[in-house]
């Protein structure tokens, strides 16, 4: 054979070897052969079969059933689809892509088709359909983080989590603040601009942030309980409603019951932010009933609050609360008539943190066997009070723990609330969407970017609340204020 023949021969056969590597390449990017399996996969979380908003962040979830390899494909009726493979069950979508497959597919459904490779070939196990809202939630969840332990905490921190990423800042950190206790940020119609928390012991004040200022105020007097806790802003933004109380615990002794936290005394009064003062009257502060829980009606023509008769704290058994509703005189600054709106008590049952819709329809509550502070008592439940007619049902959002605090995104058309169903002890925030005809749809859990996140995860979620853009604060710019003493309000008690 000649040089020249010889040369022939070895381009031809690297012409083959070419040709076969690129039919292998095409071979394992192609469709998987596969064998049909009728049965769900087991995920964690339980991101199947949910309506999510189109600008949530990637819903990353670990499959438990045992295989070799696994493979994810996410398609819609519009744009790409996304294919995902892992070795260990954890399915992690790219960010980008998810967005802009979710972003195609507003108001359609999305599938999840589950492959997974068991004794040597693929089986394809059921899909699932998400729908895709055509309406989005507010980009922000504000919280607090804290150990769920009840006699005494380590750090906590009120922290913002942006849920169009998996990005999480710090709004203040008790690190910064000689280690205090800090609670109850609220706002005023999911607006990142107008908001306060409050800070216990040394710091001791009501931090309010106007319009990128911070101010900080003592809101108890030598007239009121406490200083003011369990905040609702109007929605004029001047005045805000507080709890002022005194408290007790009382720890069981019995499986399966930790805890009650009691109220002693317990009223409402209303903080002018404009005046600085404290208002009250007896209509909302009388000695013979125990006020709790306040929240304004959308228009804040309205106040609904929290009621129960007056007892000894030790029969805390016997404590049920009504719902309710006092109108309120804003250029007056009076209250008028009180109503009953839910008469809890006589039907053997318990009233606690109603919350009302922004377009004032619907008004969701917790409702337990007795007491208020339903966090701790798994029978705890969401419930939903139409306004207009006064029907009373259960949304299909619970489960057989703690369904607690919740709250409306400023749309109406998401939910946020507070859930011990996965553990019973960690408390975690799950959002619902709420359709144009007022049903609640399947929650889902807040996501991670690490699928295994919560498995590790040592703190609870207190107090979710949605806002429509980031808080513009965080612990260096408060670090100054915390040292400042805090400005005494004064009070007045109104009729």
């Amino acid at each position: 054979m000649s040089f020249i023949e010889s040369y022939d021969m070895l381009k031809q056969l690297k012409n083959y070897f070419l040709i076969s590597i690129i039919l292998l390449a095409i071979g394992c990017s192609g469709k998987l052969n596969y064998k049909d399996f009728s049965k769900d996969v087991t995920c964690f979380p339980d991101y199947q079969n949910v309506a999510i908003p189109s600008n949530i962040a990637p819903l990353n979830f670990t499959i438990r059933d045992t295989a070799q390899q696994y493979k994810v494909v996410l398609k819609g009726s519009l744009g790409k689809e996304i294919s995902v493979k892992s070795d260990d069950g954890r399915i992690i979508f790219p960010v980008s892509k998810w967005k802009a497959l979710l972003k195609e597919n507003r108001g359609k459904e999305i599938v999840f088709e589950f492959y997974l490779k068991q004794k040597g070939e693929w089986l394809k196990y059921n899909s699932a359909r998400n729908f895709v809202a055509a309406e989005d939630i507010d980009p922000y969840l504000v919280y607090r983080l804290i150990e769920p332990g009840y006699e005494t905490w380590n750090k906590m921190g009120i922290y913002q989590r942006n849920l169009e990423n998996f990005d999480e800042t710090p709004v203040m950190i008790n690190e910064m603040s000689d280690g205090n206790c800090m609670n109850c940020h609220s706002f005023c119609k999911n607006s990142s601009d107008r908001m306060l928390f409050h800070m216990r012991a040394q710091n001791g004040g009501t931090y309010i942030l106007t319009d990128g200022k911070v101010s900080k105020v003592d809101t108890k007097t030598d007239s009121t309980l406490s200083a003011g806790v369990y905040p609702a802003w109007h929605p004029g933004g001047r005045f805000v409603a507080f709890l002022v109380n005194r408290i007790v615990q009382s720890f069981h002794a019995i499986e399966k019951r930790k805890i009650e936290v009691i109220d002693t005394l317990s009223d409402l009064m209303i903080y002018d932010t404009k005046l600085n003062k404290v208002l009250t009257s007896a209509s909302i502060a009388s000695p013979a009933r125990y006020e709790t829980f306040p929240v304004w009606s959308p228009d804040g023509s309205s106040l609904y609050f929290c009621s129960a008769g007056f007892q000894n704290y030790r029969n805390f058994e016997d404590i049920k609360y009504d719902l309710l509703k006092i109108n309120f005189d804003t250029v007056a600054v009076k209250f008028g008539a009180t109503d009953t709106v839910i008469a809890a008590a006589r039907n053997g049952f318990s009233v606690s943190f109603p919350r009302i819709s922004p377009d004032g329809k619907t008004l969701m509550f917790c409702k337990t066997a007795y007491g208020n502070f339903t966090i701790w008592h798994d029978d705890s439940d969401i419930y939903a009070l139409d306004l207009a007619t006064s029907r009373m049902y259960m949304p299909e959002i619970n489960s057989n723990r703690s369904e607690s605090y919740h709250n409306w995104s400023s749309s109406g058309r998401w939910m946020v609330f507070s859930s011990r169903r996965i553990d019973g002890l960690y408390t975690r925030p799950y959002f619902t969407y709420i359709d144009k005809e007022g049903k609640a749809h399947k929650p889902f859990l807040l996501p991670q970017k690490d699928p295994d996140f919560y498995m590790d995860f040592v703190k609870s979620y207190n107090v979710p609340e949605l806002v429509k853009a980031k808080v513009d604060l965080d612990p260096r710019k408060l670090e100054k204020i915390v040292k400042t003493e805090a400005v005494k309000s004064s009070f007045e008690r109104i009729f």
